[in-house]
């Protein structure tokens, strides 16, 4: 089991408070392990395992909890019998219906300290917010950073070079399990598969209703072909028209969003520079896990420019940080990046092959007279840094503790 410090370092500041940690994320990034660990740091600590009350929403021998009434009863009567604090550990709970509430009256009533995990945007929003506003913490929980992923693909392949765990997690991306299959090429092709169908039909589809699932895969099959284009939905609808599927920018829209919700894609909105505002149109979407492209649409390697993008921006939300396509007046900037009152802004390009890719990629920041950190990563192993600018290597980067 990969620690996953990152994350137990903030979410360790709020074990055995009041509060509610809530860890989200798409299905199968390893919410499940997180409760894992924190048990662990509570044992170490020393609760006993007694203490703990686990429920995993998917598992069938729990079916019959899925409804609030039941779910009160069994937990109210299981803390009965327990001494001193009470450990609640709920996987998946948006599958129990009015969990809410239960949720909310576990804490009112029971001396106890709760974590749940979903796969699910939604669980923040509506009832809960009502319900428990003010009164818990999230963590969204991404696939395997390439740190992560280096520790765990080192003890499947010790004698793999730096150079060599990347080109894998090119194409096999983060999802944990693929430890568990030793990141045998097919195994993992049909695991990720797998995942993104149970994804759509689980998260995207069963939850939100959608009728018309060939214009859903259609519309996803645009984004994850085009991560890290900009787009509008007036563009996917011209394209939807000429594959015979009339379809309303709306119905576009709310598809898409879905598909944010089920945190299968993130949506990077354009942020005008010069005049200090969010453009309305044009965003680009990255998909959460890369793997999961090369397994169900492939093509990593052919657009390795556009994925080296997907792996850098993935890699700012595990950070924490908030992130824009900045565009100053005809020159886009990749990410705008901010955190706490930080700023940085980063180009990534697959080589600084030819004078003119440096120029364009390094003059980027021409317009930019701000002190900020400014970045161009690439896969070069050479330092080509120039006019204050920094020109990292790319595993260099995304393995820094630190930027500055």
């Amino acid at each position: 089991m990969i620690k996953r410090e990152m994350y137990m370092s903030r979410i360790r500041p709020f074990i055995g408070s009041e509060l509610i940690k809530v860890m989200t994320g798409i299905r199968r990034s390893g919410k499940s392990v997180m409760l894992e660990l924190i048990k662990e740091e509570l044992t170490a600590s020393g609760i006993q395992p007694s203490q703990f009350i686990s429920i995993n929403f998917e598992d069938f021998s729990y079916s019959h909890l899925l409804t609030a009434a039941a779910l009160n009863e069994e937990i109210v009567g299981r803390a009965k019998s327990i001494n001193g604090k009470v450990y609640l550990f709920f996987d998946e709970i948006q599958e129990a219906e009015g969990w809410e509430k239960c949720v909310n009256s576990f804490r009112v009533a029971l001396d106890c300290d709760i974590y749940i995990t979903g796969s699910n945007a939604k669980l923040l929003s509506g009832e809960l917010a009502t319900y428990l506003g003010g009164r818990y913490v999230e963590f969204v929980i991404y696939p395997f950073s390439f740190t992560e992923f280096s520790e765990l693909y080192h003890r499947v392949s010790p004698e793999a070079t730096a150079q060599q765990r990347f080109q894998k997690y090119l194409l096999a991306g983060g999802m944990p399990y693929l430890g568990n299959l030793r990141y045998e090429e097919e195994a993992s092709k049909q695991y990720l598969t797998d995942l993104f169908n149970s994804v759509q039909l689980k998260d995207v589809v069963k939850r939100n209703k959608v009728r018309d699932v060939d214009l859903l895969e259609r519309i996803i099959a645009y984004a994850m072909a085009n991560v890290g284009t900009t787009f509008s939905a007036s563009s996917l609808v011209k394209f939807l028209k000429n594959e015979r599927r009339a379809a309303a920018a709306e119905t576009v829209l709310n598809y898409l969003k879905y598909c944010r919700d089920a945190y299968l894609l993130y949506q990077v909105k354009r942020e005008d520079l010069q005049g200090k505002q969010i453009l309305a149109s044009n965003e680009k979407y990255y998909i959460a896990d890369h793997g999961i492209r090369e397994a169900v649409f492939g093509g990593n390697m052919r657009d390795i420019s556009l994925i080296l993008e997907n792996i850098v921006y993935m890699e700012l939300l595990r950070r924490g940080y908030t992130v824009t396509v900045g565009r100053a007046g005809e020159k886009e900037i990749d990410f705008v990046c901010g955190r706490r009152g930080e700023k940085l802004y980063i180009q990534v390009a697959y080589l600084l092959a030819g004078d003119d890719t440096v120029r364009r990629e390094f003059g980027a920041y021409d317009g930019i007279r701000d002190n900020f950190p400014k970045y161009v990563v690439s896969l070069d192993e050479f330092d080509m840094s120039r006019n204050g600018i920094k020109h990292r290597n790319i595993r260099d980067f995304l393995t820094a503790k630190e930027w500055s």
